[in-house]
């Protein structure tokens, strides 16, 4: 496993949610469809920002912390705790936040 500290917003979210969910590397690669041989060297090259993803592979990583992909891009910290938080809601808690928040900023 790598020790260079991310460079990237969507490295840094990707070691977060990965250390969060306290999975390794490997597993969390292999879980996408990544090569066992493989795996933990992708997911590092992701995390330190040495090579980001195509979109498709961010909802699969997404899919496998139970987090919405949204937040690996998310450079604002409290942004990407909406947006985690986002992800646990039911389909009419969803409606009830998205109504609240078009409320409080005047969009619609």
């Amino acid at each position: 496993m790598s020790k260079k500290a991310p460079s990237t917003v969507f490295g840094v979210r990707l070691r977060q949610a990965r250390l969060h969910a306290d999975i390794p590397q490997d597993r969390l690669g292999v879980q996408i469809g990544l090569d066992e041989t493989t795996a933990s060297a992708r997911i590092s090259r992701y995390e330190t920002g040495v090579h980001e993803p195509p979109f498709e592979v961010a909802k699969k990583i997404g899919a496998a912390l139970s987090i919405p992909a949204a937040f690996f891009y998310c450079e604002d910290d409290a942004l990407a705790d909406v947006v985690l938080a986002w992800g646990i809601l039911k389909k009419k808690e969803r409606e009830r936040a998205k109504v609240l928040l078009q409320e409080l900023s005047g969009a619609k």
